[in-house]
């Protein structure tokens, strides 16, 4: 039987085990994790919350992938040329973006070049924009496509101006439910690999985990134990960001047959500060996702950052979030003060904060 004193002893000096974790999350009440979990936020964030103005392009919806996860794949959709991906980074540059996401589906004729193409011509357009691009699945592929090494395809990348990428394609690391979910997605070690390299070379990430389908909370806690242990030895995450699944209009939707739980979003995002206390200081909270009056909750148990004003968001959009695509900077600091707490515009890697 554990003792909560020398769980929470464990928590404050960012050692917190498996066993701990797992006690946190279904023996304590509730209150007692989000208290917890809101003190560590304080000791490490104070009380600014923080966005990013950014926009997301992505650049088509075509994907030879099978994920039964996803409702944003068509065989035959769409794919943006060079000049309309410019186009949106333009609007983006008008309202004052400092970001843009890039990601896309996978082309079975789209290599290392096509790549590095697009972000040349970004960031000779725009070569003060942070380009925050390909999740490691579309590193991986790009790779396998080209004939290519990963470490190659990133040395590409970062010369062609990638200057961070989204932790995304992460899933849970669970090889059972990987094996249902994503079956020919790259593996976790595959994951870990590229990420791993990635920072080797310099090139930070987020990580991120999809919570909420048929995945236990054993494996949640193994999920991000495993990203800890990565950051240890890497430095290299900004943020980890839980993306709760969107059940709509996708095969797993079909098979999971659980109803919202909104205390289970509260409770990941709390054990998520815990895990990952002096290890990676920022837990975003997805509005996208989760709606703007739930993501304020989040902000009381954990969180300290709200994501980004994205301008357009089409992922989660397809699988059912019905949260909006954007929301301004004035829209963010009101709702962020009205938790009492101090809204800051952030770069991409949080290195520099402008408070609102």
């Amino acid at each position: 039987m554990l003792h909560i004193r020398h769980v929470f002893e464990n928590a404050l000096a960012g050692s917190i085990t498996y066993d701990d974790a797992i006690h946190l999350f279904t023996e304590c009440k509730p209150s007692t994790l989000f208290a917890l979990a809101d003190n560590l936020r304080k000791m490490t964030c104070g009380d600014v919350v923080t966005y990013v103005v950014n926009r997301n392009i992505n650049f088509t919806n075509i994907c030879i992938g099978s994920c039964k996860f996803c409702a944003f794949r068509r065989e035959n959709g769409y794919r943006l040329s060079i000049e309309e991906i410019i186009a949106k980074a333009r609007e983006a540059v008008d309202v004052g973006a400092s970001e843009i996401c890039i990601q896309g589906g996978l082309l079975n004729d789209m290599y290392i070049e096509d790549y590095c193409k697009i972000l040349k011509n970004v960031k000779s357009e725009f070569p003060h924009l942070h380009l925050h691009a390909y999740s490691p699945m579309e590193v991986f592929h790009a790779a396998h496509t080209s004939n290519i090494s990963v470490k190659t395809a990133l040395s590409k990348l970062k010369q062609s101006g990638l200057d961070s990428m989204p932790g995304t394609a992460a899933e849970i690391f669970s090889k059972r439910v990987r094996s249902i979910i994503c079956p020919e997605k790259l593996s976790a070690e595959d994951w870990l690999t590229v990420v791993r390299s990635a920072h080797e070379m310099g090139i930070p990430t987020t990580a991120t985990m999809m919570y909420g389908h048929i995945e236990t909370i054993e494996e949640r806690i193994e999920h991000m134990l495993c990203i800890r242990e990565l950051q240890k030895k890497t430095g290299g995450f900004t943020e980890f960001v839980p993306l709760l699944f969107m059940p709509h209009n996708n095969a797993l939707g079909k098979i999971t047959n659980k109803d919202r739980d909104k205390l289970d979003d509260l409770k990941v995002h709390a054990i998520a500060r815990i895990i990952f206390h002096t290890h990676i200081n920022n837990i975003q909270t997805s509005w996208v996702k989760l709606g703007i009056k739930h993501a304020q909750d989040i902000l009381l148990c954990g969180a300290n950052d709200l994501g980004g004003t994205l301008m357009e968001e089409k992922i989660s959009k397809s699988a059912g979030a019905v949260n909006g695509e954007y929301i301004t900077p004035r829209e963010f600091n009101t709702l962020i003060k009205s938790v009492n707490r101090q809204p800051a515009i952030r770069n991409t890697l949080y290195t520099n904060t402008s408070l609102q």
